[in-house]
């Protein structure tokens, strides 16, 4: 069953995906070779998750059965404005507006239906940071971009600041050509991060870096590191925002994705004086609320108790 790729990407595009491509479902041999180095060096830290049937991760067809096709596809969340830095701490701009994995969902399945109508029945199935699937690794083979030396997917002429999504299925499609590497010589996102989590090229150490710290780890975090968290109590963004190719990102044009003005009003001692049922209404819609309220409070407290040692 086949159906022309530009129908796709133009209601993809209509929906509010920045990006759209197509990769011909095989084994990832190499991603495989690096994936299973990456767990044997138990480089994953607290994610165990990751440890659960690694060869389903570098093959879709064993994911999900009678997959011909993966759709990568990327949304935008570069924020037309930020928070203030001035008297306040700092989260990612991930977390700005409503939880992306259900903006993504909604929008993969609306694109699933239009599918299903332009060629009759089919089978497909959409991820958002969920499943077994190598997220980056697909986006990349469908022509996305490539992963950079800080391990985000960089696309060349937009940045990194795109959410994915992915959609296997057995419809065929004429694939992209993959994306290549255009890092060369920079490091710059190695020489920025401050805890030094980017020990190699391409090569994350999860147990060093702010975002899983303050999101993931639910141990306490070593005093040497929250040193140099600066005030992040959310994610990190620096990897990204010294990144050359972020110089091309513009606005998301997402809705869901603005600033409330409730969080755009929110200062230092507003986050001190945070209490559970205000975290509540504050994160009702946001992946911020996922860490929840008392990870959160954790990384506020901390991020006051360096500010004022």
């Amino acid at each position: 069953m086949e159906i022309p790729g530009d129908k796709i990407k133009t209601k993809a595009l209509e929906l509010g995906f920045a990006f759209c491509g197509f990769a011909k479902a095989i084994a990832l041999e190499e991603d495989f070779a690096f994936f299973t180095t990456y767990l044997r060096e138990k480089r994953n830290a607290g994610l165990d998750y990751l440890e659960k049937e690694p060869e389903k991760r570098t093959d879709p067809r064993k994911v999900f059965n009678g997959t011909q096709t993966v759709i990568g596809l990327l949304m935008n969340y570069f924020p037309g404005e930020t928070l203030t830095a001035e008297d306040n701490f700092i989260i990612s701009k991930y977390g700005y507006g409503k939880d992306y994995h259900e903006v993504l969902k909604a929008r993969t399945g609306i694109l699933v239906q239009f599918m299903n109508d332009e060629c009759g029945p089919l089978n497909a199935k959409a991820f958002v940071d969920s499943g077994p699937v190598l997220e980056k690794a697909w986006a990349q083979r469908c022509g996305l971009g490539w992963r950079g030396k800080n391990t985000i997917l960089i696309n060349p002429s937009k940045g990194s600041f795109h959410f994915i999504a992915i959609i296997l299925t057995d419809l065929r499609i004429e694939p992209d050509l993959p994306e290549k590497d255009h890092c060369g010589n920079c490091h710059l996102c190695m020489d920025a991060c401050p805890t030094g989590a980017l020990e190699a090229p391409y090569t994350l150490t999860p147990s060093k870096c702010i975002s899983y710290l303050t999101i993931k780890e639910k141990e306490d975090i070593p005093r040497e590191l929250l040193d140099k968290f600066h005030d992040r109590i959310y994610g990190c963004d620096i990897c990204q925002d010294v990144c050359p190719y972020n110089r091309f990102a513009v606005p998301h044009s997402t809705p869901e994705f603005l600033l409330s003005e409730r969080l755009k009003n929110m200062r230092k001692s507003d986050w001190l004086q945070l209490m559970r049922e205000e975290f509540e209404i504050l994160f009702k819609e946001s992946a911020v609320k996922r860490t929840g309220y008392d990870k959160l409070i954790k990384n506020i407290r901390n991020a006051a108790e360096t500010y004022n040692a």
